[in-house]
């Protein structure tokens, strides 16, 4: 049976998704917890899980750099497939608990900033605790003997006994996760000869000291017709001022318009690699 490894404990925002995605595949894969992300992917590099389901983006908080720097640094994983998980955040009480007297809340630190608004405007004076995961801040709350809350998923909450004291408290309804589902693809593997799916990711570093050189590698993709989704830089850990990006690609421009941009970039570079093409999936 296939492994898939998750970012744990149970509970998590990436349980769910992954929960999610075994139901909508209908694929059956066992659910192995890690501790944190890196050991997710570094199980799926050493081949000890078949892939790991990873978060790489939040559409308020930004980018998940462990993910995009681990993917940076790896001659062998690459990216299977995306699924965009829609957040849903719950502020969670033990049973019969006077929510007007919570003077404690406990949570993961990116809930706690797409909530902000919601605990500002309704516990102005409650101390604001920050906690591995959004499940951690559950079983707290569970164990504590004060009137506390805790922002974390609807299945962290019940897993732990608490119900729940207010739903959907984040602070834009279009609060999204973007996950990458990782495996590992040998150094000797064949090259990407067609670009069958909705995404390409590409990362290269380039010349940050000669002027105009990003602009040199955006045109190449812009005068072929290829859409950029995003773009990202992250440091190269070599010297200071030197990157690397990330460029997410559409592939409606077609395999030759494709492999002319991307050769074109490659030229333009320090180094280029391909991390794969891959469905998107919305859940």
């Amino acid at each position: 049976m296939k492994k898939l490894g998750i970012l744990g404990p149970k509970g998590t925002h990436s349980e769910e998704a992954a929960l999610w995605l075994k139901k909508f595949s209908r694929e059956d894969f066992k659910l192995e917890i890690c501790a944190d992300i890196f050991d997710v992917l570094t199980a799926v590099k050493e081949q000890k899980l078949d892939a790991g389901l990873v978060p790489v983006e939040n559409s308020l908080e930004g980018s998940i750099n462990i993910t995009l720097d681990t993917l940076a640094r790896s001659d062998t994983l690459i990216v299977a497939r995306e699924l965009v998980w829609k957040v849903k955040n719950f502020l969670m009480t033990k049973p019969f608990a006077d929510v007007k007297e919570v003077k404690k809340i406990y949570s993961h630190v990116q809930p706690l900033a797409q909530c902000r608004k919601f605990i500002h405007s309704n516990f102005p004076d409650a101390e604001i605790i920050s906690t591995t995961s959004t499940a951690r801040a559950a079983e707290i709350v569970a164990e504590s003997d004060e009137v506390c809350a805790a922002v974390c998923t609807e299945r962290a909450g019940k897993l732990h006994g608490l119900t729940v004291a207010a739903k959907d408290i984040q602070d834009n309804p279009n609060n999204s996760t973007r996950f990458f589902e990782i495996r590992y693809k040998p150094r000797d593997a064949a090259p990407i000869k067609t670009f069958d799916g909705d995404k390409v990711l590409i990362i290269c570093q380039i010349d940050g000291s000669r002027a105009g050189s990003l602009c040199e590698v955006l045109n190449e993709f812009a005068k072929r017709g290829v859409n950029m989704t995003r773009i990202e830089s992250r440091p190269a850990r070599t010297i200071l001022g030197a990157y690397i990006f990330f460029f997410d690609l559409e592939t409606d421009a077609g395999d030759a318009a494709l492999k002319e941009s991307i050769r074109a970039v490659y030229d333009k570079s320090i180094w280029l690699k391909n991390l794969g093409v891959f469905p998107v999936i919305y859940a």
